[in-house]
């Protein structure tokens, strides 16, 4: 029996993307070889398998390259498994699927799969929502799978978490390139949410916006979230004047890519039992890019 060759240990000192920091590292691999081992899951960032060519590094972080094939994700109708230890399910959440059923109406959702996904392992595991992303929104989500992890996890959720960063396409070209909006959230019986400069009606909502591309018609955005309200975005590109494309609810008149222009890319928050800080970079999906190119 041959000894499998450990891996090759890699220190991250400054700001780069994964293909970059690996041709400099790797410099008898070509960017085709490079490409081979992110697609076989050679890869791994801080603890976790990652095939995204264009996933940002931060310093310090550890990368590893290992010589055997890495296991593939798991994945479901809808979503993909990111991460799962004893305490958390991290997924990535494609459009078009629910968070969790509403009005307890049994249909196919995030929450059901992964429920069915735990107790293969044992009937009476469960699983537990932490927080929701819309059914037109796709991209990361936290499960917790004790309602004490749950509890930690939302109890701790502003302080804990470190990066929460969405991808928005919405409709017309920016005058500014980046900027901030601040405003005072409520929902109305109707389900809407309304945005206010009162503070005595709703919650404070900060989101911190940055153009990334923009053509005559549209701007892609990186939006960052300094508050989690529910339809925080959309409310305020919609305040803005630049709804969300495909947000009929919240102003928007075009619906190019056949969807809601909301991706949630980037979610990077502390590990409530382990004090690991976990990381997740999604893929933007092509069809957001499709418009600018």
């Amino acid at each position: 029996m041959t000894k499998e060759k450990p891996p090759l240990l890699l220190k991250v000192t400054e700001t780069a993307e994964l293909m970059a920091f690996l041709i400099a590292q790797l410099p008898h691999k070509n960017r085709n070889n490079i490409k081979t081992l992110l697609r076989d899951r050679h890869i791994v960032v801080e603890g976790r398998v990652q095939t995204q060519y264009n996933y940002s590094l931060q310093p310090n972080q550890r990368v590893e390259i290992h010589w055997t094939k890495g296991a593939k994700e798991t994945s479901y109708k809808g979503l993909t498994i990111l991460f799962e230890d004893a305490h958390l399910i991290v997924i990535e959440k494609q459009e078009g699927l629910l968070s969790i059923a509403a009005n307890n109406h049994e249909t196919q959702t995030a929450y059901n799969t992964l429920s069915a996904h735990v107790k293969k392992k044992h009937p009476a595991n469960k699983i537990f929502i932490v927080h929701r992303l819309d059914r037109e929104t796709s991209g990361v989500m936290v499960f917790a799978k004790s309602e004490r992890v749950k509890n930690l996890l939302q109890e701790s959720w502003e302080p804990t978490t470190k990066e929460r960063i969405y991808i928005a396409v919405t409709e017309n070209p920016f005058k500014e390139p980046k900027g901030t909006v601040t405003s005072y959230l409520h929902e109305s019986k109707a389900l809407i949410v309304y945005s206010s400069q009162n503070p005595q009606q709703g919650q404070i909502a900060i989101t911190h916006y940055e153009v990334l591309k923009q053509n005559a018609d549209f701007s892609l955005l990186k939006v960052e979230l300094e508050t989690g309200r529910k339809n925080q975005i959309r409310v305020h590109m919609q305040d803005l004047g630049h709804s969300i494309v495909g947000d009929k609810k919240y102003g928007a008149v075009t619906n190019p890519i056949g969807r809601l222009g909301l991706h949630a890319w980037v979610l990077a928050f502390v590990h409530p039992i382990t004090n690991e800080k976990l990381r997740f970079e999604t893929t933007i999906p092509k069809k957001f890019l499709e418009l600018f190119s």
